[in-house]
């Protein structure tokens, strides 16, 4: 399906000759995958290609060892630095830690045998079970292994009895240019790298560092871009691919929407736009999409408009698509539709709009199943199923709450979730995969941690108070993000900053926070950055450096 994209009209990928706009870092070559694999990706590299910018996906023998990381930094990439499978384990233990007591009782044994595993991926799919003769295997490794190392699973897992340890980031990628916010970050759904959005319409793609599968965290340096990805004006929306593989360069691509732009899909690899889809309203002008999802087996890209949703076969770039009106007879969703999200078990999509309303929809032809009611106080933002697909939580702008619904009494508001969003800024909020925690940053710079295990169950609509809090930034945490089966969170922030008046700077500072807040508001607030944030429990070796970084990160 993926080489049918990139044989679009946009041009496919060749590779040849091709410019990455790397930052101190050349691209990566994928290892050969062992023999028995299903997938030969040795056989199909091609003589003369420039190398790949990502790096090859996680590795089941990383994580159940501590190894060298792979040259990075000026050196080239080598050939079976990597070993195979490492994502499966490590998914399988962050499952089982967060399932909790009375959630099964069954323990799963981790497998780290040579088999081929897919990795599990926007929530959906399932786990393979152990294979026979490996229980041995494992135990003989976990007796070799440093008590130390960050692959044991009882290390896998997430944990929020304290305060996340900041690790890495990039800041200086994003002060070339004044203003150059973020607005956003999204984990690869295989987890191997890492997208950004920001204020100068540059789409950003940075690898995972390798200094993250031990406890070397001393060495962890700046992050820099692999990829730069430019837009020709203010990005609306971008999303991966679901099925993205890193052993798969055709599974790849992202796609993004732009003001007066055509849907761009672009290849993660090499930087270069696939394809295209141009969506034209009943003017026959060309009309940029404000919201972007692909459906869960990738097969159709969902775009957003203003009473409309469009659906482009991701195998057929160009301008045919199936047009889905969201109001029919008067009756229905109104606004712009500006956030989608699927159900995890049902053949269901939501999507929100900016009229302040959340509708439920059927996929095979967009009938209106349920409309919510209006309970926000803005347009929505931001919504997303739990992993059982029995709730829908949506948040909007200029609104102090996130709601949960139960969707199978429809229009039941379970709790809410408080937040402080004060502006227009899309503020992203994820759900880790139990379902359990859900995390949102806010304008203030605050991330905050929900247990939605501990609301009430008579479903009485309580403010649920938030089991963690920590200051991530000094500006607006606009962005966050879970790693798909590491203890590991993404943040990103910034906003847009506004001078005070110079003849209000008086009446100003007795409402402010001070004279310091006052005089220099740009200097005090202004923080435009990716961060990582180690989020499970810490080793003997990191305790020592979790100390004296943790004044820094509540500073």
């Amino acid at each position: 399906m993926s080489s049918t994209v990139g044989s679009g009209e946009s041009g496919g990928v060749t590779g040849v000759g091709q410019d990455t706009e790397a930052d101190n870092e050349p691209p990566h070559l994928m290892p050969p995958l062992p023999e028995g694999k299903i997938l030969e990706f040795g056989d199909t590299a091609e003589e003369g290609v420039s190398p790949p910018a990502k790096r090859p996906r996680l590795t089941e023998g990383e994580l159940g060892l501590v190894l060298e990381p792979p040259n990075m930094h000026g050196e080239e990439a080598q050939a079976g630095v990597l070993q195979d499978d490492r994502a499966q384990p490590a998914q399988e233990a962050l499952l089982q830690g967060e399932e909790g007591p009375g959630a099964g009782g069954q323990e799963e044994e981790v497998v780290r045998g040579g088999c081929e595993v897919e990795c599990h991926q926007n929530g959906d799919g399932g786990h393979d079970a152990p294979l026979e003769g490996e229980k041995n295997t494992e135990e003989k490794q976990d007796s070799n292994e440093s008590a130390g190392s960050p692959s044991e699973g009882q290390h896998l897992s997430l944990d929020f009895t304290q305060k996340p340890q900041m690790l890495t980031g990039s800041w200086a990628e994003y002060s070339n240019l004044p203003e150059n916010y973020l607005k956003g970050c999204k984990w690869a759904p295989d987890g191997s790298c890492i997208l950004t959005n920001s204020a100068d319409n540059v789409l950003r793609v940075y690898n995972l560092p390798p200094e993250l599968y031990s406890y070397d965290w001393d060495l962890l340096t700046e992050m820099s871009p692999v990829l730069r990805m430019a837009e020709g004006d203010t990005v609306y929306d971008y999303c991966w691919y679901p099925k993205m593989s890193s052993l798969d360069p055709d599974s790849c691509f992202l796609a993004s929407s732009s003001r007066d732009n055509p849907v761009h899909v672009w290849d993660a690899f090499y930087g270069e736009v696939r394809a295209s889809f141009r969506p034209y309203n009943h003017l026959d002008e060309l009309t940029a999409a404000h919201s972007l999802c692909f459906s869960p087996d990738g097969s159709q890209l969902y775009c957003g408009f203003d009473k409309t949703v469009r659906v482009f076969y991701t195998d057929r770039p160009g301008r045919d698509c199936e047009e889905r009106p969201t109001i029919v007879k008067k009756q229905g969703q109104g606004g712009i539709i500006s956030c989608f999200s699927f159900s995890p078990c049902l053949s269901v999509y939501a999507c929100g709009s900016y009229s302040r309303t959340a509708g439920l929809y059927s996929c095979q032809d967009g009938t209106l199943l349920a409309l919510l009611p209006t309970r926000h106080h803005g347009g929505l933002t931001h919504l997303l199923f739990s992993p059982d697909g029995n709730y829908l939580y949506t948040g909007g702008r200029k609104d102090p709450e996130i709601l949960c619904w139960d969707l199978r009494e429809p229009g039941k508001v379970v709790f809410s979730l408080g937040r402080n969003v004060a502006t227009n800024q899309r503020i992203y909020f994820d759900l880790d995969l139990s379902g359990r925690h859900l995390l949102s940053g806010d304008t203030e710079g605050v991330v905050s941690i929900w247990d939605t295990q501990t609301a009430p169950p008579d479903g009485s609509e309580e403010l649920l108070q938030p089991q963690l809090q920590f200051q991530a930034h000094r500006d607006c945490t606009n962005g966050i993000s879970i790693h798909p089966f590491m203890p590991l969170l993404a943040t990103s922030s910034g906003q847009r900053q506004f001078l005070w008046p110079g003849d209000s700077e008086g009446d100003s500072a007795s409402d402010g926070e001070g004279d310091k807040a006052v005089s220099s508001p740009q200097e005090v607030r202004q923080d435009n950055a990716l961060t990582l944030w180690w989020a499970g429990p810490l080793g003997p070796a990191a305790e020592g450096s979790h100390e004296q970084n943790t004044p820094a990160v509540e500073a």
